[in-house]
């Protein structure tokens, strides 16, 4: 084939090119195992030999069955890994080192780099409430909650997202200073403390599992910033988590950030700063290690005005 250029690229353009190549090549790999199907029994038993139990695993996501039915080996696999962490959970330890147990397709807060970041950041001087806003498992909401806030409200749009943090919630004993509810973004009133940690990286998902990780246009980043002033008491503070990937990615720059917070009227107060600890920052072998090397997970605290 024709050689390419031997012009140099910009380490963003570069960045970005090995982004879309590995979503290319994670969007192939997922239309070929949803193109194998594995054979469902009506008790959700798969009938082949040396087949793994999954009835449960099954059962926790589509609920009782209604007779024979087969299932994408990409979805299968996915629900087995979720069964098994909603399980065992993981282990958190802002929250003591008890732990948090994630449904399928809710975002699992195996990386506690952010919720470490949640516990240690000052809290406003009014500590009578707080919302959590896109709550997921519930583990922030838990965090303020143990904090000392007296109420946190916990919001999200997805029904396996409110019973999962539903669970959480009770299962750590703060079912009555947490309240979770629906909403897309904000519950009704103020608060003198609103959180939000949106998904990091402003790409379109592939499966309704990755809604958790994707934010497509930075939808939910953008209704959060352009939201808050209104959600917040006067002299409130809202706590934005957000990874820097998306701009070694070079698919959001550093000066976009900074406008969209202007645009909304917020101005910084402080900044949190940690780097990840799991173990593809530190792989040389994980085709974006460039920029999970480089990545930086923030805290920035937001005021009105």
């Amino acid at each position: 084939g024709p050689r390419r250029p031997r012009g140099r690229r910009g380490p963003a353009e570069s960045a970005a090119e090995a982004f879309h190549r590995h979503r290319q090549e994670q969007g192939r790999r997922a239309r070929l195992l949803g193109m194998l199907l594995v054979p469902l029994d009506a008790d959700l038993a798969v009938p082949l030999r040396r087949a793994p139990d999954v009835r449960e695993a099954c059962a926790q996501v589509y609920g009782a069955a209604h007779g024979p039915s087969v299932i994408s080996l990409r979805e299968l696999l996915g629900l087995i890994g979720a069964h098994e962490w909603r399980e065992k959970g993981v282990e958190i330890p802002a929250l003591g080192g008890d732990r948090v147990h994630p449904y399928y397709g809710v975002f699992s807060p195996v990386r506690g780099e952010y919720v470490d970041l949640v516990a240690e950041a000052p809290l406003p001087a009014s500590r009578t409430a707080a919302f959590d806003i896109g709550t997921g498992s519930g583990v922030l909401a838990a965090v303020l909650a143990r904090r000392g806030i007296e109420r946190v409200v916990a919001t999200d749009q997805d029904e396996r997202a409110l019973a999962c943090a539903r669970e959480n919630v009770a299962r750590l004993g703060l079912a009555d200073r947490v309240e979770v509810v629906r909403a897309d973004l904000f519950p009704p009133g103020r608060a003198p403390l609103v959180v939000c940690n949106p998904p990091w990286v402003p790409a379109r998902p592939s499966s309704p599992v990755e809604y958790a990780v994707y934010d497509p246009g930075s939808r939910m980043l953008h209704g959060f910033l352009n939201g808050l002033a209104d959600a917040l008491t006067p002299g409130g503070e809202g706590w934005l988590i957000l990874s820097d990937l998306a701009e070694h990615l070079g698919l959001r720059t550093r000066e976009e950030l900074l406008g969209a917070f202007e645009s909304a009227g917020l101005h910084v107060v402080d900044r949190l700063d940690t780097r990840p600890a799991h173990p593809r920052a530190t792989d040389p072998t994980d085709p974006l290690h460039a920029a999970r090397a480089a990545e930086v997970t923030s805290l920035w605290r937001l005021a009105a005005g």
